[in-house]
């Protein structure tokens, strides 16, 4: 399989004021007692193994003691705000027992580790640069996946709910083969869902340690899910085939597995599933979803090449004249939903069968 190059270090996109707008609109703008970079004034770090003693990529930072009761103090306020709106009252209970940095990719998160004293149970969030096209791709993960996210947005400062599941490249390597023939098909089922709707909605690089997969056990079987994790690359690049996780060599083994266990009829029926599955969401979110293109439509989340590559691509594929004309990615995107809700809203994926 070819490897697919994407662009290295893609610029961070401020919020422009219609972003903002929408972001407040909808409850994800609200004041915080810290930014991220603050976080950046640590003092010195560690390096974090896993459990096969191998570097994570992440380091472990502490700060001096003054900074160090100032930003726990208002992680913990970040944590009620993000989890009970804001109520104060269980601060006391409330530790940071980690604060980890990410020095690779482009976002450079930050991860905290914050733990309730009183029952031991710890949960997770990530603080990053707020880049605009991150947030567009979290807020389309919101209405067109079968998952909601959870995220605040103040000024330049990104507060990110952690996503539980298996990485996917630590999944497919470790877990997979051990996997019945039933759960593979079910879990080749699920990544053809999982590209198709990728590449419906423009979210590019969806490498394996870019999802993860969520078994969830039922009373006679495991079902296995696909989630994104990472949404830096909301529609940016210019190759269409960045946006179909299918064409990434780390994900062979999921191709693989496809082909392997479903027929070409039924890779068709669950794409036409996806699709019309994708419309009534979109009926759903009809309103908030316009509103968030129309601010994609007037912000510059990607260069011109990227542009005019990608619609000439999704052009020949579709010879819908309206990817030809399109200015920027927010208009391809338009077009791209709109072909779909033309194409699909009628589907009854039950008449498939």
């Amino acid at each position: 399989m070819q490897d697919l190059k994407i662009s290295k270090r893609k610029p961070s996109y401020p919020i422009n004021e219609k972003l903002h707008r929408y972001l407040s609109k909808y409850n994800r703008n609200i004041k915080i007692p810290i930014f991220y970079e603050d976080l950046l004034r640590f003092q010195g770090s560690i390096v974090v193994y896993d459990k096969d003693e191998k570097d994570t990529l992440w380091i472990r930072v502490y700060y001096n003691e003054f900074e160090r009761e100032e930003i726990e103090s208002a992680l913990k306020k970040v944590y009620t705000i993000f989890h009970s709106d804001g109520n104060e009252n269980i601060l006391p209970f409330l530790s940071v027992d980690a604060i980890d940095f990410c020095t690779f990719g482009n976002s450079k998160p930050f991860r905290i580790k914050i733990r309730n004293i009183l029952n031991d149970n710890s949960t997770y969030f990530y603080v990053k640069i707020a880049d605009a096209s991150r947030i567009y791709g979290l807020e389309l993960e919101h209405m067109l996946s079968p998952y909601n996210l959870n995220f605040l947005v103040y000024k330049n400062t990104l507060i990110e709910e952690h996503i539980v599941g298996i990485p996917g490249d630590e999944f497919i390597k470790n877990m997979l083969p051990n996997c019945t023939k039933s759960e593979k098909s079910q879990i080749a089922k699920e990544f053809v869902k999982f590209n198709e709707r990728c590449m419906i909605r423009l979210l590019g690089d969806m490498r394996s340690y870019n999802y993860v997969i969520v078994p969830t056990h039922d009373f006679d079987k495991v079902v296995y899910k696909i989630r994104a994790i990472d949404f830096d690359q909301q529609s940016y690049e210019g190759k269409f085939n960045i946006y179909r996780p299918q064409f990434f060599k780390e994900n062979f083994k999921m191709v693989e597995l496809v082909s392997n266990n479903i027929q070409k009829l039924s890779i068709d029926q669950y794409k036409t599933e996806e699709r019309s599955i994708l419309v009534k969401r979109l009926k759903s979110f009809y309103n908030r979803v316009n509103r968030l293109i129309a601010c994609i439509e007037e912000d510059d989340i990607s260069k011109k090449s990227h542009v005019d590559l990608l619609k000439m691509t999704i052009f020949e594929y579709t010879h819908d004249v309206n990817f030809k004309k399109s200015k920027n990615m927010g208009e391809i995107l338009k077009y791209s939903l709109e072909f779909l809700t033309r194409n699909y809203e009628n589907v009854n994926p039950l008449e498939l069968d």
